[in-house]
């Protein structure tokens, strides 16, 4: 198991940035993949980002291709999204989530998460 506390949302106009922070506990954060997923009103949970154990890796929804950025420090127990050009469609509460070794697409395989962060983007 592993914790997960998010922090960073807010309100920001389209086109603007804002960075999200998930502080995770426990001393084997190393291995779990770690995600970032969001709920917008009325749709389902999706996948937004991950990023494999080592942080080599990364992985994004089409959606945010090129304008989101996962990374981690595993000396800190930390993952940030680095959200740039951001679009009305990506308001939603927005969620650091973790699962085994291996990535996933799919929000629902991701069995941890934490207590989400609204980020709002007004156009």
């Amino acid at each position: 198991q592993v914790q997960l506390v998010e922090s960073g949302g807010g309100l920001v106009q389209a086109g603007g940035s804002l960075r999200l922070s998930c502080a995770a506990s426990g001393r084997t954060f190393r291995n779990y993949v770690m995600g970032w997923l969001r709920q917008a009103p009325g749709k389902e949970r999706e996948f937004v980002a991950a990023i494999s154990l080592s942080g080599v890796l990364t992985y994004y929804a089409d959606s945010v291709k090129g304008r989101f950025t996962i990374s981690r420090d595993n000396a800190k127990n930390t993952v940030d999204l680095q959200m740039n050009n951001l679009k009305p469609e990506d308001t939603a509460v927005y969620y650091c989530a973790a699962r085994g070794q291996i990535h996933s697409y799919y929000a629902n395989d991701y069995p941890y998460w934490g207590q989400g962060t609204q980020v709002t983007v007004s156009s």
